[in-house]
């Protein structure tokens, strides 16, 4: 059996769910993850495959998911220079997180297809 969620009915200030979410709020923060559990992308892999991100977005994304040690930014010296972003082990961790909002997204597309 699962362990049990921390539910409180109160949302305290160390409540875990409200951290997590912390993390994953905005629509984009959850497909940078998608796109980088397939592996090492460059910067302009990630803006090709979000379609309708701002720039400005993705960069300020990729750059909170790198200062919480999620993402990895190496950036290799060449004219132009390349960015290259990958998950740490920290940020693989969420992995199984994500699984399971794609089971829940693919229910909730069958409930949609039904109605």
């Amino acid at each position: 059996m699962p362990p049990a969620l921390p539910l409180d009915a109160d949302c305290r200030p160390d409540c875990p769910i409200a951290a997590a979410g912390e993390v994953l709020s905005g629509k984009w923060t959850t497909l940078i993850f998608r796109d980088l559990f397939g592996g090492t992308r460059r910067y302009s892999q990630l803006q090709a495959s979000l379609a309708g991100i701002s720039p400005r977005i993705l960069a300020d994304r990729l750059r909170m998911l790198e200062e919480r040690g999620l993402v990895h930014r190496r950036v290799i010296p060449s004219v132009p220079p390349k960015t290259e972003y990958s998950l740490t082990d920290w940020g693989r961790r969420i992995e199984p997180v994500l699984v399971a909002l794609a089971g829940f997204g693919q229910m909730v597309q069958g409930i949609g297809a039904r109605a």
